[in-house]
């Protein structure tokens, strides 16, 4: 269910629960109009907090619903330094969207890592580093073959507030979220948008402005996976 396309996951999920997609709309609010065409894939990228009013109803995160990252049922100890379980979630790189493959089910790989101690409660997530679009980060640079370890921003959000300097995990959707984008910027903000910056060397990466409603134009959205909290390199042996 790792890349599966939300609606698809959310249809498995409303079976798990033995609800019709009448009960469903029910529980949610939403109309069944709406309803029937999310399960059938006829509004792929919907507006608004729908995405999170369907993880809610259906008992999982809004990342599960989007991106299939589940570590809810791992039991994670809060004793600092005890080690959790850190899924993979991919690749980040700055200008590059992928296909979101449907019809990949494989499993995540985990990293045994601590837990945060700034954000406890929060689910980890790892990135694997590819390009140069952080390459002049201060004070430490991000570098291909780096790999960032974050915590789940849908997870801090009531108690982090997006702020200058945060650096962030960020996804561009379009194409209806059959492509996307994962990348690493830096956060800038100003009275009226949000700039998502790369800090690199080569003048071709641009920074994502985004007015106050987080839609960066027709056809694309943009989203804050997670927080930056920490950059590991495992150096060959």
């Amino acid at each position: 269910m790792y890349n599966m396309i939300w609606w698809k996951r959310l249809d498995e999920r409303r079976t798990e629960l033995g609800w019709s997609g009448k009960e469903l709309a029910r529980q949610s609010g939403i109309p069944y109009a709406n309803i029937n065409k999310y399960l059938n894939g006829e509004i792929e990228q919907p507006r608004g907090d729908v995405i999170d009013r369907l993880a809610k109803t259906v008992k999982k995160s809004s990342l599960w619903l989007k991106e299939g990252i589940d570590q809810e049922d791992i039991e994670i100890s809060l004793a600092p330094g005890r080690l959790v379980p850190v899924a993979i979630a991919g690749s980040v790189e700055a200008g590059t969207f992928r296909e979101v493959d449907d019809l990949d089910q494989s499993e995540p790989q985990y990293l045994s890592l601590p837990s945060d101690d700034r954000f406890p409660h929060a689910r980890l997530m790892a990135f694997n580093v590819s390009g140069d679009s952080m390459n002049d980060l201060r004070p430490r640079p991000i570098l291909p073959g780096d790999r960032v370890v974050c915590v789940s921003y849908e997870d801090i959000a009531n108690e982090a507030a997006l702020r200058d300097g945060m650096v962030v995990v960020v996804e561009r959707t379009r194409d209806g979220g059959h492509t996307r984008e994962w990348s690493i910027k830096q956060v800038e903000i100003y009275a009226d948008r949000t700039e998502f910056h790369p800090r690199s060397t080569n003048p071709r990466h641009k920074p994502i402005v985004i007015e106050r409603d987080m839609e960066a134009d027709a056809g694309t959205s943009v989203q804050i996976l997670g927080l930056v909290r920490r950059i590991t390199n495992d150096l060959p042996f």
